[in-house]
């Protein structure tokens, strides 16, 4: 079933990826504007939508058009996908081609997650959890969000819907005390999954970050391991 007119406004399409989406081979959709500042955030040109480049809804459909015969769903992420106003078209959009779907959120909108949940439109949540939750206004750079963000956390974690929750692990904002105190709150909430990723200096929002060092590989494995004490915990982006 090929992609119908709707115009959702896109800020940018990997094609195919192996890695976004484990065990599946995807199409990444990135969509413009997010409501947090993290500031190791390692998509800054998408933090401001009216700065962020767009790109013409035909190209992206004819490219997943092309594509759609190898894909097996496609990664919706940005920004913050629940914060764009064109989550819904372009997840109905998707939908209309039979496409399964990923979304990356950072749980910031559980009024826009519990309506997504009700509806039965995703096919795996990815949710970023920035740190314990008495850092979160340090770590994602905006007062005020971690009830929120617990709220979604319920959400997901009691839906049917797979899911992963995920913490950047970034020297300064989340020690190793602070990934296992994350780690125990998921598990009693009834999380499925918990994954613990690499901090890449490179391309992040408050330049001062890109010569802080990142936690060596080792270190992450042995807090993965305590984490497991609690929920099923991996590594991801450590070589």
């Amino acid at each position: 079933m090929a992609l119908t007119t709707t115009q959702p406004q896109v800020a940018g399409l990997i094609p195919v990826s192996m890695i976004d989406w484990e065990g599946k081979v995807s199409a990444i959709i990135f969509l413009a504007g997010c409501n947090l500042r993290c500031p190791y955030c390692h998509n800054p040109e998408l933090i401001n939508p009216k700065t962020a480049d767009c790109v013409p809804w035909d190209k992206i459909k004819g490219q997943l058009d092309k594509k759609k015969r190898w894909l097996d769903g496609i990664v919706i992420t940005g920004g913050e996908p629940t914060a764009n106003k064109d989550l819904e078209s372009l997840i109905a959009e998707l939908r209309s081609a039979d496409f399964k779907i990923k979304l990356d959120t950072n749980g910031t909108k559980p009024n826009v997650i519990e309506d997504l949940v009700k509806k039965n439109v995703i096919d795996y949540f990815a949710v970023d959890v920035k740190s314990a939750f008495h850092k979160y206004d340090k770590a994602c750079g905006i007062v005020g969000q971690s009830e929120q963000v617990k709220e979604s956390i319920d959400l997901i974690a009691n839906s049917k819907i797979d899911h992963e929750f995920r913490t950047t692990v970034v020297p300064g904002y989340t020690a190793s005390e602070d990934i296992v105190e994350v780690a125990k709150y998921l598990a009693d909430r009834g999380a499925s999954r918990y994954v613990l990723q690499q901090f890449l200096p490179n391309e992040v929002l408050e330049k001062n970050l890109e010569s802080v060092q990142p936690y060596p590989a080792t270190l992450l494995t042995q807090i993965a391991e305590e984490c497991s004490k609690f929920l099923p915990t991996k590594t991801r982006g450590c070589g």
